[in-house]
């Protein structure tokens, strides 16, 4: 319901500017929240890129200066004498200068010397490791480890030199399990085939089966390689000291893609050939984000950051390369989450859109409590609407308002009232109307007639196929008018000159008649002509589409006022619907039924041996429910069907076998046993003709090879016969015209046993259904020799979960199901005793009562139909028990 507000020259109505100023308000918090979160989040994303950047960068140039400071004490060790020393003695001499390199650099693990003449002398600080303790098994108070290798014309000299913080000897011990030559490792090689210092991979140090690099350099003239440890561990705590964010993740990998360290610490190294530890590949390791990485790896180059979801939370991850002194560059690749990143920030914008809320929540419920209080003249009108609503007209409406359009739209509501009252009436009445016939006399023509005050009504109906109207009712002062004549009958593009045609022609309402057009057009229901006025009601559906037209006729000195005339035309509505309404069911019914003879024509067109059983079945099920019906005595003396349950068991009827669709027409038509698609007896045909050929190439192979053909004729001929009467007794079976006793079923199977030779795949050029079944068992090798009728695996048909039924199902079916779906076994089919089906067959046409039910069941029927799939469902069902699906007895209702 709707009103127009006219603007009062007394008392203005302008506290809707309340509203408007609401509206306003939230409008400008709206765009002021969206400027502010957007421009929040590319600072905020600014932000946390800046950070990521920083932090690679900051990582990456330490990871640069743990390498310089190598590589240079390397190329320091290089100048000094320790390089030309030929003793024990003479290289202990230098240890002033590598404990001052050790200890101002800390982070790296050892240095050493190796001499082209298999020399070694390696010093490292003792930091009491336990991975080293059990190897080296130093003396208490040890600050340092000298490992030395002196090699002699005969024999090499391994030792472990104990030393305390202050450089004081405290064990000299012979190790003659320690043999290492220094000029087969790689750090070796790479330094005397390369000038200047050279940066070895990650790989596992031969004393402590610790993981690191090695810096290395030649000196004297390539005599002797300096070399200088740096362990993974060294590097990963100068990463986890510059880690930005605790949830942050880091990984530094090779140019191999081999994983060097992780924000989780070293990786576990995997086994390479002969034993050797090598690094894991990145392809080895695991995890989202990891794999967003991996993914990432190849669109971006390096010192690019991005910005990527995983898991439903979003990271800001920077790839950096970083350059090694004589070896390959290294990639460092960092994800830190925006949780972390931008914690602080997030929470301070988070503040501030709450503050923006709260503010707005406020200042909108401040104008909407202004708003309210002046609103209050028009709260009680409200009351007198929502009684409308509710149908409740006992009081007329009464509203205390000073205000020109509330008094003027309170005696517009009141006048409403009325009409609504009659007009729901009338409604009421049309819509609780179900035969069609009493619809079009009593409620459209009778009804609308009084409403109208006419005393003549006329109704017609549309017609579109023949287009035209036809009458089908017709009162004058409450006699109903049956012989039209030829007027009954308006053809749309025929008969332009009758009145109810120019009003539909013109969109107009009425028209004045004279006393000849009336005696002219409707004297089948006017006798006594005179003038009149008539009205034409259209009746449309929803879409427009015509209905039909209901013609008025009124005197006219009493013409109908344009009150009235808005009265009848908005009732016209509810008069097309109900008649529109009655017209689809009656129409939807014949649907139904056209529909339902589609299906039941359609399944016995399916087998030539059951055609026209669902066309029989309903009329003779209506001869025994009208004979039982008219039964006055014995058990059925009580029983009688009404028009509901007469119409649930005709559809039953006819769908009673809807389930037959499902059922293979090979399994219905079955003839033979070996018949499926095809009859399968031309395959063992051919394989007798197979094992007629061999016997006739058998016995002209025996007269090549110089036997008698005299002998060998009567031989052969006596093969032939045998298996020419053994096909004949194979095809007798087949046609199962006869029962299968025990005699026949042994020399079925002695028959069986008979061998051909086959020397072609069985598994090319079939279906992928097929070759699935044969890939049950292993290819026999070709040429293979088989027996003549066999029951394979692949003959097996197996039975899917969709197509088993559990013993408790919500149908309360009591089947014995078959373990398989189809047996297409050989001698399995030829055995059958009776007829030609096999269980698995016989099964399959018993299931369409099954799928019958559950088809049915699935339609929505209506109330009074409800027992359609259980009446079609039953028609297998015995009085005894012994039926199915079910096995229901003349106990169960």
């Amino acid at each position: 319901m709707s009103a127009q507000l006219k603007t009062s020259k007394h008392i203005p109505f302008h506290l809707h500017l309340g509203y408007f100023f609401v509206g306003l308000m939230v409008l400008f918090a709206a765009v002021t929240t969206w400027f502010f979160q957007s421009s929040t989040e590319k600072i905020l994303m600014l932000n946390a890129q800046n950070r990521v950047n920083n932090f690679a960068r900051v990582a990456t140039d330490h990871l640069d200066n743990l390498y310089r400071n190598a590589a240079v004490t390397a190329e320091l060790m290089a100048d000094q004498r320790i390089v030309h020393a030929t003793t024990l003695e003479q290289r202990l001499e230098s240890m002033p200068y590598l404990l001052t390199a050790l200890r101002t650099r800390p982070a790296l693990a050892a240095v050493y010397v190796g001499y082209q003449n298999g020399d070694f002398f390696l010093l490292r600080p003792w930091r009491n490791e336990p991975s080293l303790i059990q190897r080296f098994n130093p003396p208490k108070n040890t600050a340092w480890v000298v490992q030395s290798i002196e090699v002699t014309a005969d024999y090499s000299v391994g030792r472990y030199l104990f030393f305390d913080s202050q450089f004081h000897l405290i064990e000299n011990r012979i190790k003659p399990d320690y043999q290492f030559d220094p000029r087969t490792r790689s750090w070796f090689k790479a330094a005397v085939s390369t000038s200047g210092v050279q940066s070895s991979l990650p790989y596992v140090f031969y004393a402590t089966d610790k993981a690191g690099v090695t810096i290395s350099t030649a000196a004297n003239q390539q005599t002797a390689v300096v070399g200088v440890d740096v362990r993974l561990e060294t590097i990963e705590e100068v990463l986890s000291y510059y880690q930005e964010t605790p949830g942050s993740k880091f990984l530094l990998m090779t140019a191999e893609q081999g994983v060097m360290l992780t924000q989780d610490g070293l990786p576990q190294m995997k086994q390479a050939e002969q034993g050797q530890l090598r690094l894991p590949l990145l392809t080895e390791l695991d995890g989202h984000l990891l794999s967003q990485l991996k993914e990432d790896h190849f669109k971006r180059a390096p010192g690019q950051s991005t910005t990527m979801t995983v898991d439903n939370e979003n990271w800001e991850a920077s790839k950096q390369s970083i350059a090694v002194l004589g070896g390959t560059p290294l990639q460092l690749w960092l994800a830190s989450p925006h949780s972390e990143l931008l914690g602080p920030a997030i929470e301070i914008r988070n503040h501030a859109l709450l503050i923006s809320a709260l503010l707005l929540a406020f200042g909108v419920s401040l104008a909407l409590w202004l708003a309210r209080m002046a609103s209050r003249p028009l709260i009680q009108l409200n009351s007198e609407a929502q009684r409308i609503a509710r149908f409740d007209f006992s009081e007329p409406i009464q509203v205390d308002a000073r205000i020109t359009e509330i008094i003027a739209l309170a005696k517009s509501m009141d006048q409403m009232k009325g009409t609504i009252e009659d007009f729901l009436h009338l409604s009421n009445a049309l819509a609780a109307e179900t035969n069609f016939q009493r619809l079009l006399v009593l409620m459209i023509v009778s009804e609308m007639r009084k409403a109208a005050l006419a005393p003549c009504g006329i109704l017609y109906l549309a017609e579109p196929k023949q287009g035209s109207l036809e009458v089908v009712q017709a009162q004058y002062n409450d006699q109903i008018r049956e012989a039209f004549g030829e007027l009954a009958t308006l053809k749309l593009d025929a008969d332009q000159a009758h009145p109810v045609l120019q009003l539909l022609q013109q969109q107009a309402s009425s028209m004045l008649l004279t006393r000849e057009q009336v005696q002219l057009y409707f004297n089948f229901v006017i006798t006594e002509p005179a003038a009149y006025q008539l009205v034409c009601v259209p009746l449309k559906d929803k879409t427009g589409q015509l209905l039909g037209v209901l013609a008025l006729l009124l005197n006219a000195e009493t013409a109908i006022s344009a009150k009235r005339l808005s009265f009848v035309t908005a009732l016209s509505g509810t008069a097309a619907v109900a008649l529109n309404t009655q017209r689809l069911i009656e129409e939807q019914k014949v649907l139904l039924e056209a529909f339902i003879q589609l299906i039941a024509g359609a399944i016995d067109a399916k087998s030539p041996y059951t055609g026209g059983h669902c066309q029989r079945v309903p009329e003779l099920t209506k001869m025994l429910a009208n004979a039982a019906c008219e039964t006055q005595n014995g058990p059925y003396a009580d029983f009688n069907l009404t028009e509901t349950e007469r119409e649930a068991l005709h559809i039953a009827c006819w769908l009673h076998d809807c389930g037959k669709v499902t059922t293979p027409e090979y399994v219905v038509d079955k003839a033979t046993k070996l018949e499926t698609l095809y009859d399968r007896l031309h395959e063992v045909r051919m394989r007798f003709e197979v094992l007629k050929r061999d016997a006739q190439i058998q016995s002209l192979q025996a007269q090549i090879n110089g036997e008698d053909p005299q002998q060998l004729a009567p031989q052969l001929a006596q093969t032939l016969a045998q298996l020419d009467d053994d096909f004949a007794f194979i095809a007798q079976c087949n046609q199962g015209g006869e029962f299968m006793a025990e005699d026949k079923i042994a020399r079925l199977n002695a028959i069986a046993k008979r061998q051909w030779l086959r020397t072609l795949d069985d598994r090319i050029g079939i279906s992928h259904e097929e070759n699935s079944r044969k890939a049950r068992e292993p290819a026999a090798e070709l040429p293979v020799v088989e027996s003549l009728l066999a029951d394979k695996v692949e003959h097996q048909f197996s039975r899917s979960l969709r197509e088993q039924m559990p013993e408790i199902n919500p149908w309360g079916f009591q089947l014995k199901v078959p373990e398989l779906l189809y047996n297409r076994g050989e001698i399995y089919n030829l055995s059958v005793a009776r007829g030609t089906l096999s269980e698995e067959e016989r099964y399959k046409i018993n299931e369409h009562i099954v799928q019958t039910i559950i088809m049915l069941e699935k339609l929505p029927f209506p109330r009074h139909l409800q027992q359609v799939p259980e009446i079609a469902g039953g028609h297998h069902e015995k009085m005894d028990g012994t039926g199915y699906p079910r096995k229901l007895t003349q106990h169960n209702k």
